[in-house]
């Protein structure tokens, strides 16, 4: 394939391993953010009808913000990390390597955002990048392809547009990374590819994150904490909290509630509201109608399906084993299943069959948080709100088992991207080798005993640490003699 045969030469070239030349296309890339908001912005509320404010701030000034992060420490990052060495005089340290040439497959849901914030850690990491944005939202993808080789290197970043055809021939392709995000389907094609040249890959995946709600919780703020999260996007969110766990009593209240924050936030008519989004296409409205018939409508339940809408819903009466507890819902429907005891709700969570890529509870008891953080095995954790930890670019995000594989943002993303390569540095010193000529045939008891003689007493406390102390007392002893020597002697 020609892009990746390009993109062969250009990594081969060397010119992506030097720092200036990646901070450059960093500025580029930030350049690019700042000349075209307003393009990136059109594009973005034309794929799914986002609303302003959150096109802006979760997905142009995110990724702008991400370039300057990485800007402001990437000469720390690519510094080489010293380590100590068991035998004294040695030097070991930690050099971050490209990996080479890199596939970064993005999203429709979050098509800026989620494509451009691994394409800058790739890009930071020294590697040559190929970028296959979905064809599902054609708009930011075409806006991408045309302003990309406008600002940066165009042989070592190119974009590839185009659906299934085009995403197959790539996936027939060796790279040496490939960064996925996208449905549990597509993931497990995309792995199968990547096992035939045992290709590194990061899969960023979805399923149902739960959320728990007990009674000690201040109930105005938790409701409208968790709806916040779950109508960003009208629902199309991979960390949207998908289902609620709790007493029935919290059901009344949230309920009761959540109608009039949601009237507050978006009138008597949700679907005339500019701050609320448009599911991404009429299968997907049919998938979430179908849900509507799995328990019993406490707020909403209105779809229009000529406008892509489904109406914020709560659906309470849910059997555990209803349709919409068995796949991710991707929508503005929340269902309830209600647990006498957080005990019951950990212990519904772990009997599924998949881990949760995101998980939120809220309780102002410290043992209940603390049971959820230790007992339920999850990608990431918010307490007492939702989607926050998403935002923390100290904290690594992704998933375990089903719902993903690896991690990134902030110094995650550069990490992901480099090979972490071992080396050391051995010297010619005469006292450590008399005592390593022990290594040499022709073997004896005496050299094995040398040779497993070293304990580990801790960082610095080994034999040969001694030894090398020793070593050092009795140079400085032999330039102290020679000092005294010059000044009294002479």
């Amino acid at each position: 394939m020609v892009v990746v045969e390009r993109a062969r030469e250009a990594y081969a070239s060397g010119r992506t391993r030097s720092l200036e030349f990646r901070r450059h296309q960093l500025m580029q890339l930030r350049k690019m953010y700042t000349d075209n908001s307003n393009t990136l912005l059109k594009a973005l509320v034309s794929d799914l009808r986002k609303p302003m404010q959150e096109a802006m701030a979760m997905e142009v000034n995110e990724v702008l913000q991400d370039t300057t992060y990485i800007l402001n420490r990437l000469d720390k990052w690519v510094k080489r990390q010293a380590v100590s060495s068991p035998i004294p005089f040695d030097k070991s340290y930690i050099y971050s390597e490209p990996y080479g040439v890199v596939l970064v497959m993005g999203s429709w849901n979050y098509p800026l955002h989620i494509t451009m914030i691994p394409f800058a850690g790739a890009l930071a990491a020294g590697n040559v990048v190929i970028i296959k944005p979905s064809e599902v939202s054609p708009a930011t993808s075409s806006v991408l392809a045309k302003l990309i080789p406008q600002y940066l290197d165009e042989e070592c970043y190119q974009v590839v547009c185009g659906g299934v055809s085009e995403t197959t021939q790539l996936l027939q392709q060796r790279f040496d990374y490939i960064f996925y995000t996208g449905s549990t389907a597509v993931g497990k094609i995309v792995r199968d590819a990547a096992n035939r040249f045992l290709t590194p890959t990061t899969l960023e995946l979805g399923g149902k994150s739960p959320c728990y709600i007990d009674h000690t919780v201040d109930m105005d703020l938790a409701v409208r904490r968790v709806l916040w999260g779950k109508l960003i996007n009208l629902g199309q969110t991979c960390i949207a909290p998908d289902y609620v766990l709790c007493s029935e009593d919290v059901q009344e209240q949230f309920v009761k509630k959540a109608k009039a924050a949601l009237h507050e936030w978006y009138g008597d008519d949700p679907q005339k509201s500019p701050d609320l989004a448009r599911i991404v296409s009429e299968r997907h409205v049919k998938r979430l109608e179908s849900y509507l018939e799995c328990g019993t409508v406490a707020v909403g339940g209105r779809c229009d399906r000529s406008d892509l809408w489904v109406e914020p819903t709560l659906l309470v009466d849910v059997a555990k084993d209803s349709a919409i507890m068995q796949e991710e819902i991707f929508g503005p429907i929340l269902p309830f299943i209600n647990v006498k005891t957080h005990a019951e709700a950990i212990a519904f969570i772990n009997k599924r069959s998949e881990r949760p890529l995101a998980l939120y509870v809220f309780s102002r008891e410290e043992e209940v948080m603390e049971a959820f953080v230790q007992q339920v095995s999850c990608g990431g954790i918010t307490l007492n709100d939702t989607i926050f930890h998403f935002g923390n670019k100290e904290l690594p995000f992704g998933g375990v088992g089903g719902s993903g594989m690896g991690s990134y943002h902030g110094r995650y993303t550069f990490d992901t991207f480099t090979h972490k390569k071992a080396c050391l540095a051995r010297t010619y010193n005469p006292i450590i080798e008399k005592v390593l000529r022990a290594r040499f045939p022709p073997y004896t008891e005496g050299k094995m005993k040398v040779m497993t003689s070293h304990r580990d007493r801790g960082e610095g406390r080994g034999l040969l640490h001694h030894l090398a102390l020793l070593t050092t007392h009795l140079l400085a002893l032999a330039l102290g003699a020679l000092l005294y020597y010059h000044l009294y002697m002479d």
